[in-house]
């Protein structure tokens, strides 16, 4: 189709199509097409489908409206006056922000009530309580609060390896913060994690609150200890992977030919740590299902250079035995078969057990199934080295497109949003198509209709928005 060349590059487009659900699935019935579906969507995910959509509450919308009264006063006394004693710091228009109980009112209990669990909620006070005088003319309440003392002053003692600044961003305690020992204790262990990040795998923070005649002062003490980094690192045990593969597979690096002894290279515990899993899980991912792996951890004499070593035992690769369809009930199971690459008797692969998931999932968004979500599960056989494999499959509500809607930004322009409905080989009243609405986005993408600068207007997209009418 040979496209207008006068329609502008100035304009964005937004393609809404509005699907509805459609009554039950029906009998076991439905078959998949061919098998060469785009299966890279990953284990339960949509391929590009959004989420569902979620409509907040109307209970959590209106609480999100703070301090608004809900529905008509009623009582029989009148609220006379409002008071607020105990505040120092905290303002008095701030509180009475938060208050529904107010002058010239009815009094009603369960408003006073939620009063002082609304000034507890600021977090500035240690605690708040109410007092009450009857009068001729009604009631007289008085809300008493008691301030939480404040960070006056914040000081990191021995503090050398790292700036002020980077430690009071990590604490997150400032002057005029509320002076909390859990707020405190919270910095001194984000502070530890930040310092172990860094390499100071040795260090140790204390902490102090009021010194002298200051007791708003909070002190953290810290030992940092030497700054750790990797002299070396070995892999023992493999048999199937060289020592070098396995290295490009774990994040932590040693020193290179020497040079890196000293830049960039400091020693992450938390890192080594997550690299022990990433090689566990890449043996697994080989059908190695019961491989381990561990680590450990040696110093030079001075304790600055550390030796890390991954101790690895691989066992026995895994041959699949069975492999089982659960939960559908819309697609046979013969067709679900068909499209999955793993089969009895092949050696347990996690890349391709990862396509075929994948291949599930698209193949249901084919169909109008676009939330359908597939986990698949292994299960151990009493043979050695066999290994059951079972796809549970929820294939959720099939979706109908209702309607689509063109939404052009700038000059509007009829001939370019019939270019635009062109490119979509989506209909109004067909059960939506992901794999159409994939090849959609690309022409989208790849075309010059529209403007897809970000700093000028927002690139060309497809919106899908899922209405809640039952079809």
């Amino acid at each position: 189709m040979e496209l207008p060349q006068n329609l502008g590059h100035k304009a964005k487009c937004i393609l809404m199509v509005f699907v509805i659900a459609c009554v039950g699935a029906g009998p076991v019935s439905g078959q998949f097409g061919g098998a060469g579906g785009m299966g890279g969507a990953g284990a339960g995910g949509s391929g590009g489908a959004p989420g569902p959509a979620e409509r907040p509450k109307f209970r959590d919308h209106i609480h999100s409206l703070d301090a608004l009264p809900l529905g008509q006063e009623t009582g029989e006394t009148v609220v006379t006056d409002v008071v607020i004693q105990g505040n120092k710091s905290v303002g008095e228009h701030a509180i009475s922000q938060k208050l529904q109980t107010k002058k010239g009112r009815f009094y009603s209990r369960e408003t006073l009530l939620g009063d002082v669990r609304r000034l507890n909620e600021m977090k500035v006070f240690d605690h708040v309580t109410f007092r009450e005088k009857e009068g001729p003319q009604g009631v007289a309440v008085t809300f008493i609060v008691h301030e939480r003392p404040l960070v006056t002053e914040v000081i990191y003692h021995g503090a050398r390896g790292m700036g002020e600044r980077e430690l009071a961003g990590r604490a997150g305690i400032a002057v005029g913060d509320p002076l909390s020992e859990f707020s405190i204790e919270s910095a001194r262990r984000r502070m530890m994690d930040f310092y172990r990040e860094k390499g100071f795998n040795q260090v140790a923070i204390t902490t102090s609150i009021g010194f002298g005649d200051v007791p708003g002062r909070v002190v953290f003490r810290i030992n940092e200890g030497p700054l750790e980094r990797i002299k070396s690192i070995e892999v023992i045990g493999n048999t199937i992977l060289s020592e070098a593969r396995l290295k490009k597979i774990i994040k932590s690096r040693g020193p290179f030919m020497r040079l890196g002894l000293w830049t960039f290279n400091r020693a992450n515990l938390a890192q080594i740590d997550q690299d022990k899993d990433l090689l566990a899980s890449h043996y697994h991912n080989l059908g190695y299902l019961t491989a381990t792996v561990g680590r450990q951890i040696s110093y030079d004499k001075d304790g600055k250079f550390m030796h890390v070593k991954y101790v690895i035992n691989e066992g026995q690769r895994f041959q699949i035995k069975n492999i089982q369809i659960v939960g559908n009930q819309f697609v046979t199971e013969d067709s679900l078969s068909q499209r999955l690459e793993l089969k009895p008797g092949d050696m347990f692969d996690g890349t391709v057990l990862k396509r075929d998931v994948g291949e599930l999932v698209y193949g249901y968004g084919e169909l109008g199934f676009i939330y359908a979500d597939v986990q698949p599960q292994t299960i151990m056989r009493e043979e050695e080295n066999m290994v059951d494999l079972v796809y549970k499959i929820e294939e959720g509500d099939r979706w109908k497109i209702g309607e689509i809607r063109v939404n052009i930004e700038g000059e509007p322009h009829l001939m370019r949003e019939t270019v635009m409905l062109n490119l979509l080989d989506l209909h109004e009243g067909d059960f939506i198509d992901r794999r159409l609405l994939e090849v959609a986005r690309r022409r989208m993408a790849r075309g010059q209709l529209l403007e897809t600068n970000p700093q000028i207007a927002d690139p060309p997209d497809i919106i899908v928005e899922p209405k809640e009418d039952a079809y």
